[in-house]
């Protein structure tokens, strides 16, 4: 089953950014470790804070008190979350500023946990005993309040309600009075004793509910766990501030990794040149750096040509690079151009000499850019930037030389070895000894007098065997 190509996609990018935190890990490390560092520090730096606890539990205090929705969160007929507003208001905090002696208190932190009638009052201090002092303030300022909240309002219903009986009486008064000068059976008569009935009905109902506020019991709540000073300090916290710094140098970190190799245009590894430049990489030779992993070389029968040299580390890696640049040269002369150009001179390990059945040019000659057929690159890792590759590649393709592809190297500079380029045949004719000899026959015969013979090798001189004896 073929995944589509959307996972290719990202599988894709995510090995794009992981090559380049591999690349960069260097500045995502040292971000990341400045980030703890700092939040360390700055822990260390952040004064000390203690956190006390009271917590107080909630009770009715009486008929008015208002109803509260029964969810799934809060199944207590007291609106907790009302009172714990109240009990961190302005109202509260100045009583418990006024019951501590002071102009201003710090704010409390009310909590309401899951389906419990308990607020938790936690109030912060720099001192122990201060916190725990200044949330039991808050408890008994948030306690008193209530009380007297409830106290008011009971009173106000009780006048409310006393008042209104005193109407009811006063009106059954009237009655009662008018009733006494009507003569029975009339209809007056009795619309008056009906009136008297519901007055009197009226009143009985005031009454109790005047005598049920008298008898309220108001009990706004209690203290449940009074305030203990702490031990050990609520902040700063170390997993806080650790955690906090080490994520911001993570993200600082790759924020700058992914910068850096924006603007990083420097060549230190093989992986560099194609991914900054395009250029495929024939070989990477960059890992021989002693002279110690050269072997002897081999000599062929043919004098004067190098055709082989021992890799030590990687022995295939010579015969490979010679594969593949005569595999990629699309004809015979291959021009050879080193990047930076002083980059053979300043080897300090002997050169490694790979042969191959190919004209190579090495640029002295000012023929050998017009007659070359391809071009290799050999660039010297962390002396030459991307652009400056670039540049020599634009260069060659203006004279239509193509580039078959790049050697990385540092100290060891591989040299190519060129098997010798055959004389092209020329019929001599009539050889014609060096010199001019003014002859009739020749200038008759159009045969130039001057002429230049190739010379021929010097030959050692035969040894004549003496005879032996027989």
């Amino acid at each position: 089953m073929t995944q589509p190509p959307d996972v290719h996609a990202r599988r894709g990018e995510l090995a794009d950014h992981l090559a380049l935190l591999r690349r960069q890990w260097l500045v995502l490390v040292g971000c990341v470790v400045v980030g703890g560092t700092a939040g360390l520090g700055l822990m260390r730096l952040t004064p000390s804070a203690y956190t006390a606890v009271t917590q107080v539990q909630v009770m009715p205090i009486g008929a008015q008190e208002p109803g509260n929705q029964v969810t799934a969160r809060q199944r207590e007929s007291l609106n907790l979350d009302t009172e714990a507003q109240v009990a961190a208001s302005a109202v509260v905090t100045g009583r418990a500023a006024k019951a501590l002696g002071l102009t201003t208190a710090e704010p409390a932190e009310v909590t309401v946990p899951p389906n419990s009638s308990v607020l938790a009052i936690a109030v912060t201090a720099a001192d122990p005993q201060t916190a725990a002092v200044r949330s039991t303030a808050y408890a008994d300022a948030y306690l008193a309040h209530r009380r007297d909240s409830a106290l008011t309002a009971l009173a106000e219903q009780q006048q409310a309600v006393l008042g209104k009986l005193r109407q009811v009486n006063a009106g059954l008064d009237a009655t009662i009075r008018r009733l006494a000068l009507l003569v029975r059976g009339t209809p007056d008569h009795t619309i008056a004793l009906q009136r008297q009935s519901v007055l009197n009905r009226q009143a009985a109902s005031l009454a109790l509910k005047y005598d049920a506020l008298r008898t309220v019991a108001v009990t706004p709540g209690a203290v449940i766990s009074p305030a203990v000073p702490p031990s050990e300090p609520s902040s700063p916290s170390l997993p806080l501030y650790l955690g906090t710094g080490l994520m911001a140098g993570l993200l600082t970190g790759a924020a700058a990794a992914l910068i850096r190799d924006r603007l990083d245009i420097r060549l230190r590894q093989a992986a560099d040149i194609e991914r900054l430049t395009g250029l495929p990489v024939l070989a990477d030779l960059s890992c021989v750096t002693e002279p110690g992993l050269l072997h002897e070389r081999s000599y062929a029968a043919e004098p004067g040509v190098l055709h082989e040299l021992s890799y030590a580390a990687e022995p295939g890696v010579l015969h490979e690079l010679a594969c593949a640049v005569v595999a990629a040269c699309p004809g015979k002369r291959l021009l050879v151009c080193a990047l930076p150009a002083d980059l053979r001179s300043s080897s300090p390990v002997e050169p490694l000499a790979v042969s191959a059945p190919l004209t190579v040019l090495d640029g002295t000659d000012v023929r050998d850019l017009a007659r070359a057929d391809a071009a290799l690159l050999l660039v010297g890792l962390g002396r030459v930037t991307a652009p400056e590759v670039t540049a020599a590649a634009r260069r060659l393709g203006r004279h239509d030389v193509p580039i078959i592809g790049v050697v990385a190297v540092t100290d060891v500079v591989p040299t190519f070895v060129p098997l010798l380029e055959p004389r092209p045949h020329t019929p001599l004719g009539k050889l014609v000894a060096t010199g001019e000899f003014p002859t009739a026959t020749s200038a008759e015969l159009g045969i130039s007098t001057s002429a230049e013979t190739t010379p021929l090798p010097h030959m050692p001189p035969l040894r004549r065997s003496r005879p032996g004896p027989p």
